[in-house]
């Protein structure tokens, strides 16, 4: 299929097949303001998103991952809030196709669907084997809301100390902070898409385990400290010299060394992965 056929599809699909916010308003984000933790955020029928660039609302609209998402410069550094409202009787997990809606709407969104032979970090189980136990099978747990919407995309951040939190359902969590990684209540494909902000690479899953883990992992001070300035280079911030030198003076390896803990590593390979393409957008928003 044409790739202009596929943006097309793409961008107009939300408002053929989707469901739409009842109100949005888009508004550029203010770093100086107090109180603001960046991400994505719900209180009832209400959906805010707090400080992320477009590339991030796409990853949630799309049920991608934001490093696989390309386009211009801004689509990563610009940073925007969202505030919205589901219509009556709508639900979370139909966030995504309204989030498609409303960035087709307001952005002028158009992209298209590749596939890339990219590097990537393979998590596979160590050779000494696991050295942490699968969870029991959580009761109410529901599949359809155990998908990357309702837990790698949507889940709640809160900072916390020098580090932060993501919460998703039922009390899973991956908390980042003070020199460590505690994970609860979670399958390793969720771990990945959380450690993949720390890492210039992307971490698939190749481990073949289904189930559900807690663990905690302690980071070196110099390691932890290399994994915030990585996540700041993702998220597309420009380093000073001082720091850039230190970064490029350690070992992409550190999460590798940590995850040796849990009987875990990460292998360095090339893999061929699904990417979306930014081909056009407006970097203002169409008014509310």
């Amino acid at each position: 299929m044409p790739k202009f056929i596929l943006a097309i599809i793409l961008a107009s699909s939300a408002f053929a097949q989707s469901p739409q916010f009842e109100v949005a308003s888009i508004k550029p984000f203010d770093p100086n303001l107090p109180g603001q933790t960046a991400g994505l955020h719900f209180d009832g029928a209400q959906v805010r998103g707090l400080g992320l660039s477009l590339r991030d609302y796409l990853a949630t609209a799309y049920r991608f991952k934001a490093t696989l998402i390309s386009g211009p410069d801004w689509t990563l550094t610009e940073r925007f809030n969202i505030s919205a409202t589901l219509p009556e009787g709508g639900s979370r997990a139909q966030v995504p196709e309204m989030m498609q809606a409303l960035l087709a709407d307001r952005f002028h969104v158009k992209l298209h669907k590749d596939k890339k032979e990219l590097p990537i970090f393979a998590l596979v189980i160590a050779k000494g084997g696991l050295k942490m136990k699968e969870l029991p099978s959580d009761p109410d747990a529901d599949p359809a809301k155990d998908e990357p919407t309702g837990l790698a995309n949507v889940g709640t951040i809160a900072g916390v100390g020098n580090g932060a939190s993501i919460t998703y359902a039922r009390g899973a969590s991956v908390t980042i902070a003070d020199n460590r990684i505690q994970v609860r209540k979670l399958p390793l494909w969720v771990v990945c898409r959380t450690l993949e902000r720390y890492s210039d690479r992307q971490i698939v899953d190749m481990t073949g385990l289904t189930g559900s883990y807690s663990f905690t992992l302690n980071v070196a001070p110099e390691d932890y400290q290399a994994m915030n300035l990585r996540s700041a280079v993702v998220r597309g911030f420009t380093l000073p010299p001082d720091a850039r030198k230190f970064l490029d003076s350690t070992t992409p390896f550190a999460l590798s060394d940590a995850l040796q803990q849990v009987g875990l590593k990460l292998e360095a390979r090339k893999a061929p992965l699904d990417v979306i393409v930014i081909d056009d957008a407006l970097k203002t928003p169409t008014a509310n």
